[in-house]
């Protein structure tokens, strides 16, 4: 057990202190102002204040975790043992910058709250993120400076157990368009006839007709190898489906489909299953909650996991609307325009509410890349696709984290723009797997 003291217990720090040393380090501690008891504690003890208290390891507290509200911070950023870090501090036997704070600010996501341009999806570009300015993006800092934290702590208090941390990897996969041209409908098939007419596509006409007609399997029917590969390297797995109404950036079959319902049983008995809330949804509880009971009516269950359709994250709005309907864990902690880590972090946590300044329930789960972002936005070809992953399950290795990836199913059918991401897909799990 450790003893934390800080002159003043608020909201973010007990949060903090809880992520760090809970969730990542595994270990128990109490909390307390009291300093007294803190002095006659004859235990291992850290403190987090203005000046050290007796012997113990001390950190050098700033304001942030002290305060309520956002403000513009002044964040000046160097190296530190090979790592990049914020917030400096004078005197302390611990770290030479305040690493609690430094990790608030990251994992509460305290920059998208500040004003900032959007993207032409409503979203918080990476390009903009301290992340990224700062060259840290591809590093999981919060995970590394916990680790800091343990080790100065061992140093100190030999007899701190800490519970040894295993590294893990899940496979996600959003389902936006489970077929080409299957249970389309026919006014959609027939639009789709005229969209290639109109492209003298007349070979895309032919694909599509041998499909309908039952000759070829369709192109975005992947299931088989994702299967496959679930099984030859006993996969964690979770699907998201995409259930919102037809829209320009919502084109997934009708829920009506009895095939669609069957693929989304079927991947079910194979995988964990989430709701893909739709772009439509994301200003609308009362399409969000609609959504949610598709779902919940073809698998006969509860839903209690999401991923938000093109990243579409709003802090704090969509984390409400998503806890308002029951949701208990969200994986859209990612970026679109860059591989790596939006909030600095390759664990699970706690959603804080910096509106209301209050620790959630709903727990993010961060995803460290997408296809789309390496073929569209970073323009890597799938020769060079694992230069660019490689390092990423490295780093999260390095701590012990959980590397999770974000693939699509039309995006494994090995055709076209996305001949040989397959492969890579496969080479990315067979080296993620291995512990």
């Amino acid at each position: 057990m450790l003893l934390i003291y800080t002159h003043k217990i608020t909201h973010r720090n007990k949060y903090i202190f809880n992520l760090i040393f809970k969730d990542t380090l595994g270990i128990d501690f109490t909390l307390t102002s009291e300093l007294e008891q803190f002095k006659t504690s004859d235990g291992a003890k850290l403190s987090y204040t203005n000046n050290p208290v007796s012997d113990e390891l001390f950190f050098t507290s700033r304001n942030l975790l002290f305060e309520t509200g956002i403000t513009e911070q002044n964040i000046s950023v160097f190296e530190l043992n090979n790592s990049k870090v914020f917030f400096a501090t004078g005197k302390s036997s611990g770290l030479p910058f305040d690493v609690f704070a430094a990790s608030f600010y990251l994992v509460s996501r305290y920059e998208e709250y500040l004003p900032h341009i959007r993207d032409e999806h409503d979203r918080f570009d990476a390009k903009d993120s301290l992340a990224f300015l700062n060259g840290f993006l591809q590093k999981p800092l919060v995970n590394i400076w916990a680790i800091w934290i343990r080790e100065l702590l061992v140093k100190k208090y030999p007899q701190l157990i800490f519970p040894e941390q295993k590294y893990q990897f899940v496979s996600t996969i959003d389902i936006d368009n489970a077929y080409a041209y299957r249970e389309k409908g026919f006014t959609r098939s027939v639009g789709g006839y005229l969209k290639s007419l109109t492209k003298f596509d007349f070979k895309e006409i032919s694909e599509r007709s041998r499909v309908i007609l039952g000759f070829d399997k369709d192109p975005y029917d992947t299931y088989e190898f994702q299967l496959e590969i679930i099984k030859k390297y006993k996969l964690k797995s979770i699907y998201f489906f995409l259930l919102g109404d037809y829209g320009v950036n919502d084109k997934n079959l009708p829920i009506e489909s009895k095939k669609f319902q069957s693929l989304i049983k079927m991947l079910g008995d194979y995988a964990q299953i989430g709701i893909h809330p739709s772009y439509g949804s994301n200003k609308s509880k009362t399409q969000l909650k609609k959504e949610v009971e598709r779902l919940s009516k073809v698998l006969h269950r509860d839903i209690t996991q999401s991923r938000q359709h093109f990243l579409k994250l709003t802090l704090p709005e969509t984390y409400r609307n998503l806890i308002d309907l029951d949701i208990t864990d969200d994986y859209t902690m990612g970026f679109a325009s860059q591989v790596g880590f939006r909030a600095s972090i390759c664990t699970a946590f706690n959603f804080y509410d910096l509106d209301m300044e209050l620790e959630t329930k709903l727990k993010i789960h961060p995803f460290a890349m997408m296809e789309g972002t390496l073929k569209y936005s970073m323009k890597v070809n799938p020769e060079d696709a694992m230069n660019k992953i490689q390092p990423l399950i490295d780093e999260v290795k390095k701590v012990d984290g959980v590397f999770m990836s974000l693939w699509h199913n039309d995006t494994l059918n090995d055709k076209k723009i996305w001949a040989g991401w397959k492969a890579v897909y496969e080479k990315m799990v067979q080296y993620a797997a291995t512990k």
